[in-house]
């Protein structure tokens, strides 16, 4: 039972107001409408308040509040997530970071630099580059996403495939805990002794406390780079190149794959130049290192390409002709909106070795439901994006699109892969958790979470199913779905 004090709005806004000042906290109902939701549009909710912290000490002492009045709270960057991770709940306090926006230290002889939480992911690249650095994770959002948000959902993106996602580039976290104390996770170092919190907390979306500083690894940009795009008459085609590549020897610093739905949205809205509007698939591959094995590796792609019935083959060297390359790639989501008014994105992962059949399978049951999907992925590490086009204006169509979501992420565990490679599981794929673990694997899980979390006020209904939310998903949903509600 929530304590009655803390239904006087009116005091908690005066602590918060105490601490943050009054142009720091936000009650007004218009102004709360732009928090309501994160990049999952479809689930909102509006908070009661909105605080601006711009420090750690901030931080903790809105936290601490919210422990004193039990209120639950939600951490929020730049709101760029898509899986539901920094939905508001009712009657809570949504703290948002964007404020925190400051490069605190650079270390270039040590290769790192640490940042507050909203700082965006692109601007520490920009910060390093001049001295030939880089910071390697980069989502396609990343011109606005939020290096507290990346922590959050350990978001990965193109050069994952090499360079892997957030959690193995970040070293060290200082932390606010649900009851607002501070504590310092990791360090400067690659490597710590004692239990790895860092592992533990990048990828915890919110539910074990609120990151304020972040120390991150910089990389030395490579010597050569160089992007190949290779089009192809079939998905199948493309797929199998795919693992043709990794089955060589190759770690390309990308490998992404386009389908022609995808293709002609970008064209309509980027106009590249570069995509063939009648390509069923096309491929694109970033291959760095000494210039002597980026010559190669392009080399070997291209013969692999073609060997699989690519038609053609460019390759890009200088950084434009690179960059206008992966334009595309970047704005494929947004370009989504010239096919179609609304879109629900999925973030499953497969092998590799089961490309083309899940492709069909995905196809087919897009087919079933009535639906165009197109499909945006990492190919490389089979981390899949299909795009459900539909139209939420449509009575019953956003939970039959739901429905089918949830079908491509069920086909994506049976084949030995997972719900979520980089967008997290939020709201939107708590349901489908037992899909993954067994019972034991989940309690394991939420005693990690109530030892950060015991009141459990850090971002509450996130990641784990819940009895009434799964028993509603489960009752919309096909009887093969199973009995997902049992948690």
């Amino acid at each position: 039972m929530i304590a009655q004090d803390i239904r006087d709005w009116q005091r908690v806004a005066k602590a918060f107001e105490g601490v943050l000042g009054k142009d720091g906290v936000v009650r007004k109902k218009e102004e709360l409408l732009v928090y309501e939701c994160d990049g999952l549009t479809s689930y909102r909710q509006r908070p009661e308040i909105v605080v601006f912290p711009r420090t750690t000490d901030e931080v903790a002492e809105v936290v601490k509040i919210c422990d004193r009045f039990q209120i639950p709270f939600v951490a929020r960057g730049s709101g760029t997530g898509l899986s539901g991770g920094a939905l508001p709940i009712e009657d809570c306090v949504l703290i948002v970071t964007a404020r925190m926006n400051r490069i605190l230290k650079v270390d270039l002889e040590n290769q790192r630099v640490v940042v507050q939480p909203g700082v965006i992911n692109n601007w520490v690249t920009q910060t390093v580059s001049g001295a030939g650095f880089y910071y390697a994770p980069d989502p396609s959002s990343q011109i606005i996403c939020s290096v507290g948000g990346n922590v959050a959902e350990n978001s990965g993106g193109v050069h994952c495939l090499k360079y892997g996602v957030t959690t193995n580039h970040v070293l060290g976290l200082k932390l606010v805990l649900p009851d607002g104390a501070i504590v310092d996770v990791g360090g400067e170092l690659p490597e710590m002794p004692g239990y790895d919190l860092t592992g533990v907390f990048v990828g915890s979306e919110g539910t074990l406390g609120i990151a304020t500083e972040i120390t991150l690894k910089i990389l030395k940009t490579p010597e050569s780079i160089r992007v190949l795009l290779a089009d192809f008459t079939s998905v199948e085609a493309a797929g199998a190149a795919v693992s043709d590549i990794i089955s060589a020897g190759i770690i390309p610093g990308g490998m992404e794959m386009m389908d022609n739905l995808s293709i002609n949205a970008v064209e309509d809205v980027v106009a590249t130049g570069c995509y063939p509007r009648d390509a069923e698939a096309i491929l694109l591959v970033e291959v760095d290192g000494l210039e002597v094995e980026a010559e190669t590796y392009s080399q070997r792609v291209a013969e692999i390409c073609i060997q699989n019935g690519a038609r053609n083959v460019t390759v890009a060297t200088d950084a434009d002709q690179r960059l206008k390359l992966w334009k595309g790639r970047k704005a494929a989501f947004a370009a989504m909106g010239k096919l179609s008014p609304d879109y629900y994105v999925q973030d499953g992962v497969i092998p590799r070795t089961k490309l083309e059949y899940v492709l069909r399978e995905i196809s087919s049951l897009g087919e079933q439901y009535g639906y165009f999907v197109a499909n945006v992925f990492h190919a490389g590490d089979g981390n899949l994006h299909p795009l459900i086009l539909y139209d939420n204006a449509v009575p019953g169509a956003l939970e039959k699109v739901e429905e089918l979501g949830g079908a491509i992420l069920k086909l994506c565990v049976q084949v030995g892969g997972s719900i979520s490679g980089e967008h997290g599981i939020g709201a939107d794929k708590r349901c489908y958790m037992p899909e993954m673990f067994t019972p034991a694997d989940l309690e394991t899980m939420q005693y990690v979470r109530q030892a950060f979390n015991p009141k459990g006020l850090a971002n509450p209904g996130k990641i784990f199913p819940t009895p009434r939310t799964c028993g509603e998903a489960a009752r919309s949903m096909p009887a093969e779905f199973g009995n997902i509600d049992r948690f």
